[in-house]
């Protein structure tokens, strides 16, 4: 047992200088929760989601300080308030603030300032660890301290500021909280300068944006816009003799709203963005109730079969009717793109899409057969339904053909934009002859 609150200050400025933190192994891991029992007034814990360990070492590998971070509180209403964040933003990105949910100086050691000086060291490899553990970095760490107990010197000393107390509240599942009436003191530390910017911000950066690929889309509109958005699906001709839980416009409103929420769509996804209803707006979805008084969420197989039957070109009439009605018409002087896609997964079939370049606006769009291609699917399908008088459209390279090209100037009154490549070098070659080269580079 080493006692270095008797060494002389120089060895006590020594030891300050030699401490080290590192990240806990697995195998460690029993030991750091065995310390935690013994010492912490909380003991131990079993953290849910994302967690570090680490521990903090002295020149002899004496273990000196063990800390524990984890998955933060989903409420505290300083901390959102600090933050600057939407609910909607809090719940896609909490995983970029974490919780200092351990902190225990071992009693064996005794040094002032040690409790600062391993709090530093910690806070400046964290989100480091986090990020080649995690693959994203954190933005704020968050800590609770019990009144009762301590009064938080080590974080004020730290720079960490004291929002706070909160309503004493305690998570004791994933996503169960019960209420211990013991209020704590909420202390924060930002990581970065401008953190609180970053997560409040309509779009996160680059590196942050990984962690609202990993939350599930969820519906935000309340039960009364969705049924406002039923009743234009209600004359969507129904191919079914017999409808029992979901109605046809049921689950068009469905489909709808996931591409509205950014939900990906595909049977499975759909599923589960379902699953995220609550009764209330599965009430509002016209969604028909079961024996037990709920409200049911399609399967995948019942969006298989719906997408498989329905009219397609009912549900685009119903689809453009309902864009028209909330964005209003599509600006005339935005540029029209004419692109296909192919599925990523599975054996569905391709699409040819027309969308404006710049709002973003739907156009329409037309089945791609297996047996054929996009070529004579834009020229007799797709570009004769748009209304193109006027307008600039824009196709790749593979639609760079005379009766394309007719079909959208005398056709359809619009100005065609087509891309020339080098696998048409006849073409390519009467172009640099004829056409005159811009003075200077211009980007596509």
């Amino acid at each position: 047992m080493v006692y270095i609150k008797q060494l002389p200050d120089q060895a006590q400025q020594q030891f300050l200088q030699e401490v080290h933190v590192e990240l806990a192994t697995s195998a460690q891991i029993p030991q750091v929760d065995q310390l935690l029992d013994q010492h912490h007034y909380l003991g131990s814990l079993q953290p849910v989601g994302e967690r570090l360990y680490y521990v903090a070492l002295d020149a002899r590998s004496h273990w000196v300080a063990v800390l524990v971070f984890s998955a933060a509180a989903k409420h505290l209403k300083h901390r959102d308030k600090w933050i600057g964040w939407t609910n909607e933003q809090r719940r896609r990105r909490l995983s970029l603030v974490t919780n200092n949910s351990r902190f225990l100086l071992v009693p064996e050691f005794s040094v002032p300032n040690l409790g600062s000086r391993v709090l530093r060291l910690t806070l400046d490899r964290l989100s480091d660890d986090w990020q080649t553990k995690y693959g994203h970095p954190i933005e704020v760490v968050e800590t609770f301290v019990d009144p009762e107990q301590f009064c938080g010197t080590v974080y004020t000393a730290s720079g960490w500021i004291e929002l706070g107390q909160t309503d004493g509240w305690g998570r004791s599942q994933r996503d169960y909280y019960v209420k211990h009436d013991k209020p704590k003191r909420l202390f924060v530390r930002p990581l970065a300068g401008n953190s609180c910017r970053s997560l409040q911000a309509e779009h996160l950066k680059a590196s942050l944006a990984i962690v609202e690929t990993k939350v599930p889309a969820r519906c935000t509109q309340p039960a009364k816009q969705i049924r406002s958005i039923v009743e234009h699906f209600k004359a969507l001709p129904d191919y079914r003799s017999r409808v029992e839980s979901y109605p046809l416009f049921s689950l068009a409103t469905l489909c709808l709203l996931a591409i509205l929420c950014g939900a990906p769509r595909g049977q499975t996804e759909l599923e589960k963005f379902a699953r995220g209803f609550n009764q209330g707006q599965r009430r509002a979805l016209g969604i028909r109730p079961n024996r037990q008084g709920k409200y049911p969420a399609p399967s995948q197989s019942t969006f298989s079969r719906f997408l498989e039957g329905v009219s397609q070109a009912k549900l685009n009439e119903h689809l453009l009717d309902i864009q028209l009605l909330l964005r209003g018409p599509a600006p005339k002087e935005d540029l029209v793109v004419l692109d296909g896609k192919e599925p990523k997964h599975g054996s569905g079939a391709s699409i040819l899409t027309a969308v404006t370049a710049t709002s973003q606006h739907y156009l329409g769009s037309a089945i791609v057969d297996v047996k054929t291609n996009e070529i004579p699917v834009a020229q007799q399908e797709l570009i004769p339904k748009l209304d193109l008088e006027g307008r600039f459209v824009s196709l790749d390279a593979l639609h760079t053909q005379d009766q394309t090209a007719r079909a959208v100037v005398l056709e359809a009154g619009g100005h065609h934009l087509l891309t020339v490549k080098g696998n048409q070098p006849t073409i390519r070659l009467n172009i640099e002859n004829k056409v005159t080269a811009p003075e200077a580079d211009f980007s596509p």
